[in-house]
């Protein structure tokens, strides 16, 4: 991957300095220089003591990465893909899908990342190794991030920590609510006795969920949900702590309602600021059809 600028500041500038300007960390520049990449000033090899002067083209060219384990086994179960250029691909997740391998070996052989390796074979990408920006569980359905080199997924790691990417869900939510607007901010920490349940719990780390009432659906209610922190579970355990638990998410006790067998939970919004098109960029996906049959049927 080769990735270019064009220096326009009237001062000089150290090429360390630059290349941290542009999210270039000092271990992906070492990286460069010492495992097969390029560092280039006007197509010459350039040093990162090297001042660099208004007009000088920066190049650098990714070395090659290699999966840190053993390789992942490729799927070819196709992809619904929502967007994709030469940094990113979005992709919507169907539901009873895991974001990553398993460790179990009967669900190695297919995840979102095994589809994506696939994928990548078959359009003949040189670069195999997948990068997940956002993640989401099991059977939950929507947008999820993928960066396709280590460069593009630093400059989006900076963005999560900044909390700048702005996600949205929409949930059912067990029972009736009419609360137009609302903030839960309660900390998450690990259910005792449990890996994978998660509770409000005061020792936990903190959470901040904001709802939007949009209907009354049947027995259930309908929410447009921004995540301010990415805690594991974390509207599945919130909505449950107020006692309207996601419709169909059996682990937090919801409403076991038809055709939903899974927790009615989708990404539907995602917005970030692409670093390479040096502007924001949003996207949406309409519900699965799960949730669309249960809204049409109450």
């Amino acid at each position: 991957m080769k990735i270019e600028w064009i220096y326009n500041e009237e001062n000089n500038c150290h090429l360390k300095t630059f290349l941290k300007q542009k999210g270039v960390s000092r271990r992906l520049s070492a990286k460069i220089r010492h495992e097969g990449g390029q560092l280039l000033v006007n197509n010459t090899s350039g040093r990162i003591v090297d001042q660099i002067k208004k007009g000088d083209k920066i190049t650098i060219i990714l070395p090659p990465e290699h999966p840190r384990k053993e390789a992942v086994i490729p799927s070819y179960v196709p992809l619904d893909i929502v967007y994709e250029d030469d940094h990113y691909l979005i992709v919507n997740k169907p539901a009873r899908l895991t974001t990553i391998p398993s460790p179990l070996t009967e669900q190695r052989a297919d995840s979102l990342v095994n589809r994506i390796v696939g994928y990548y074979k078959l359009r003949g990408y040189a670069q195999t190794v997948v990068h997940i920006a956002t993640r989401l569980d099991r059977d939950t359905t929507g947008l999820v991030l993928v960066a396709k080199h280590r460069y593009a997924h630093a400059l989006i790691d900076q963005q999560q920590h900044a909390h700048t990417i702005k996600k949205e869900y929409l949930a059912l939510l067990t029972g009736k609510l009419t609360n137009p607007h609302f903030i839960v901010n309660l900390p998450i920490g690990r259910q005792e006795g449990s890996l994978i349940k998660r509770r409000v719990v005061a020792s936990g780390q903190f959470a901040k969920t904001q709802y939007w009432y949009k209907k009354s659906v049947g027995q259930a209610t309908l929410y447009r949900i921004q995540l301010h922190t990415g805690r594991t579970h974390q509207i599945r355990v919130h909505s449950a702590y107020l006692k309207h638990p996601l419709l169909g998410d059996r682990l937090y006790d919801g409403a076991k309602v038809l055709p939903l067998q899974r927790q009615a939970l989708h990404c539907a919004y995602l917005r970030f600021y692409h670093p390479f098109l040096e502007k924001d960029v949003e996207f949406t996906c309409e519900l699965p059809r799960d949730m669309q049959q249960y809204l049409a049927n109450n």
